[in-house]
């Protein structure tokens, strides 16, 4: 699955599993999480249906800040969001943005591959903790 700038796996289990992995991934790794936002629940307090759709925001200053100083406009993607929803065939995934086009989005240059690179494998690591077996 393909949309610019979104990384998305599949997810060995269901979409409250999944989430709930996330969470204890994030949490694991000294990252705080802000909000978790039901979608599907929302949508169902309006009268209408939605596919399990959870998403949760969460970071840290320390790695976020880096990359708002070399370009504040990261401020609008950061702090970090994941979504854990379920597709049409009930195969649950678990999306998250790609912190490489988000640097090119907000054209950051030299100076904080570190940062970024500290970010892309942090994101990675929890994502693959989140969606395995």
């Amino acid at each position: 699955m393909s949309t610019d700038g979104l990384i998305s796996l599949r997810s060995a289990s269901g979409p409250q599993d999944t989430h709930a992995r996330l969470e204890d991934a994030i949490k694991a790794r000294g990252l705080t999480v802000f909000a978790r936002i039901d979608h599907a629940q929302a949508a169902a307090d309006a009268g209408l249906t939605l596919r399990p759709t959870l998403l949760i925001i969460f970071g840290n200053a320390r790695g976020g800040t880096p990359l708002m100083q070399a370009a504040q406009t990261m401020g609008i993607d950061l702090p970090l969001k994941a979504l854990v929803w379920e597709d049409a065939t009930q195969v649950t995934w678990l999306s998250y943005n790609d912190p490489q086009w988000l640097a090119a989005r907000h054209g950051l240059g030299a100076g904080v591959e570190g940062p970024l690179n500290a970010l892309t494998g942090a994101l990675a690591a929890i994502a693959a903790q989140a969606t395995s077996g």
